[in-house]
Formats: structure tokens, sequence, C-alpha cells
């Protein structure tokens, strides 16, 4: 089964309620405060839903959301995809890429509950709300849940790449953009590094402008979490940092975060 995080986290102990009445005691074999996501077992042969394609979904395109807000048990809203591609922050501090957006009728019990088509096709995992706005309700993309599904029932986790910096935005000023030839306006400046953290040991240091991890170009703090990924462990990685107004290139080799 699929839900929230934020629903199931911290509990002592999870039961779900079906329709018919019964009780079942369900165990959380996965969790991924990141992503608001989590993954429970029970020892029961029930229905399921369908899997819709969250890249094939359209704006203005009917949404229903099925939940039980404010304890009214099975209660269905209807409305249309409001916006695509949406970035919503997690309660970890995490960006959640890939969001739907719709006006179909969110409230208090509607988080974990299914975003479905006319077809019945599940295309995302209802999950936020904006108080006391109307009409601006989220939901994840129900392709990133499967991915991150797969990953909790394998591993109980999802797993992340850490290099042991805390960072800050910063605008980088043109002058010194051009004076190393990069076509740059914002990047991210290392407040701190970690002892014995892979960053400590590759030598980046405080003060350092990281401006690029591998490939991809780092303008803000969001963009180093979204390239630290699982593929990205015991990997080899070149990030480019401006110190002391030059640009140099450091290799450093980031190891599996243990945290949250």
């Amino acid at each position: 089964m699929l839900t929230n995080h934020h629903v199931v986290h911290g509990a002592a102990k999870v039961d779900v309620i079906l329709p018919d009445g019964r009780s079942l005691r369900a165990d959380v074999i996965g969790q991924d405060a990141g992503t608001d996501l989590a993954v429970l077992r029970v020892d029961a042969h029930l229905p399921y839903a369908r899997f819709g394609d969250s890249r094939r979904v359209r704006v203005g395109q009917v949404a229903i959301a099925i939940g039980n807000p404010y304890g009214f048990q099975h209660t269905v809203t209807s409305g249309v995809i409001s916006a695509l591609g949406r970035s919503l922050r997690s309660q970890s501090g995490r960006l959640i890429d890939d969001i739907i957006q719709t006006d179909a009728a969110l409230n208090p019990g509607n988080s974990g509950g299914p975003l479905v088509t006319t077809r019945g096709e599940v295309i995302g995992i209802n999950t936020a709300m904006i108080r006391p706005a109307q009409g601006l309700c989220f939901a994840i993309g129900i392709n990133t849940a499967r991915f991150v599904a797969s990953r909790l029932i394998r591993d109980g986790r999802i797993r992340r790449a850490y290099i042991g910096i805390a960072g800050q935005n910063i605008d980088v000023p043109r002058t010194l953009a051009r004076a190393n030839q990069m076509a740059i306006s914002s990047a991210v400046r290392i407040a701190s590094v970690e002892k014995e953290s892979p960053a400590a040991r590759a030598g980046l240091e405080q003060g350092d402008i990281l401006v690029s991890f591998g490939d991809v170009a780092v303008s803000g703090v969001d963009d180093l979490h979204r390239v630290l990924g699982e593929e990205q462990i015991d990997a080899v990685v070149e990030v480019a940092v401006i110190r002391a107004g030059q640009r140099r290139v450091i290799r450093v080799t980031p190891v599996e975060s243990q945290r949250d």
C-alpha cells in the first residue's frame, strides 16, 4: 500500500481500515521524508487500483481525489488538473519535483489517497493543500511514486549520496563569472564542511563557491540535492568551485547518506 510519509511517521503502530469495516495491522516497510511517501504491508489479498502514467497527464483533464477528509470516510471530490511540473518542499526540506496541481478539493484526511482519472487509473498520491487558499492542492506524480515505492520495497529507504557540506544560495557577480568564462548568475557558497566527510577529504573548503557537480550546473542548494542521488554513491565526481576568484576542479567521492 502506498501512502504519505507524514501520515505514518512516528506512529507506534499502523492500522488499515477497509471499506467493509475490517481493521488490519500494517507494517511500514519503507518511508522517505524527501518525497513524502511510504509503503505499507498488510497480510491480506485485496483488490488494487491500476497505475496510470503521470507523463501523459494534461492540464484541464478531469481529476478525482479519494480520501477521508476530517474523518468522512470514502469521500470523492473532483476537479481538473490545474498545472504540471510544480515543485513542493517536503517536511525534510527537500524539493519534490514533478508535482501535479489540481483543484479537486483536498482536506486533512485526504493525504495518502489516490488522485485518479475518469478511467480509475491512479495518476498521483494526494499530499498537500495550501491553507486558506481554495483550489490549490497537490499530488505526487505516480511515476515518481512507483520509482520510490520500488526502492522502498527493495531497500526500506531511498539511498542518496552525501558529501558533507552546508551551503547557501548566492548571486555570482558578473565580473567574477566573466573572469572565469562561466555563464552563471547564482551558485552555492559552502558555509561549512563536516570533519572527515567526503568533501573534507577531497579538499573543499568553507567559502568555496560551488558552481557545478559533474556535468550539472548548480545554481542553488536544491540543484545540489537533486544531483546527490543513488548513482553518485562511491562514484568519483568532478566538482567545480570558485576559490579566491579562480575556478578550480576538485574530485569528490560521495558516500551513502545515513540521514532520513
